[in-house]
């Protein structure tokens, strides 16, 4: 991934194999094509601000994780990574994901950096919402692989800020829609 925010990760181009709506159908896919690449993800929800981000894979394991959208004390950095790159990500609504496909070396240099470090049950749990996956990832996944103390839930729940930014516009929204459906004399 190349643009503002990811000066730190510089992820090529790889071929992409797949593109569709759904992180979990995407994770699913990452993991039964044995994916040695990444996920980009796009919100496209109204809750979402729009902010894309990668999820790295070796042999369909979930490695690293990146988002252009800082959450918490990375708002000052202006990104999130590892852990808290997947509670930005875990916003209400779908999500576009591309899936590319890299050689295992092209991901060397993420893969190294702690920082962008994830467990690798944590996309299909905390983003897919799926026990089962996570467990074949767990599973499959090798001995020195990350094993965190911290979960994007834990992370997420931290952001005291991105909670309320989210409770307002949801607030705003369903305000919106009672005035659209004429029950605005119904909210307190």
């Amino acid at each position: 991934m190349t643009g503002s925010g990811a000066a730190e990760l510089e992820l090529p181009r790889g071929r992409l194999v797949r593109s569709r709506v759904g992180v979990a159908s995407a994770l699913e896919a990452a993991f039964s094509r044995t994916l040695t690449g990444y996920a980009r993800i796009e919100p496209d929800s109204l809750l979402a601000d729009g902010e894309p981000g990668v999820i790295t894979f070796v042999d369909g394991v979930p490695r690293a994780a990146y988002c252009d959208r800082g959450t918490g004390a990375a708002l000052q950095r202006g990104d999130s990574r590892g852990v808290d790159a997947l509670a930005a990500l875990a916003g209400p609504g779908p999500c576009s994901v591309e899936l590319y496909e890299l050689p295992a070396d092209a991901l060397a240099t993420v893969h190294d950096s702690p920082e962008f470090s994830v467990p690798p049950e944590a996309p299909a749990e905390e983003l897919a919402d799926d026990p089962t996956l996570a467990e074949r990832t767990r599973e499959r996944a090798p001995d020195d692989a990350h094993e965190g103390d911290s979960s994007a839930l834990e992370s997420f729940l931290a952001d005291e800020e991105r909670i309320a930014a989210i409770q307002e516009e949801a607030r705003a929204e369903a305000e919106q829609r009672a005035e659209e459906w004429g029950l605005d004399d119904q909210l307190e």
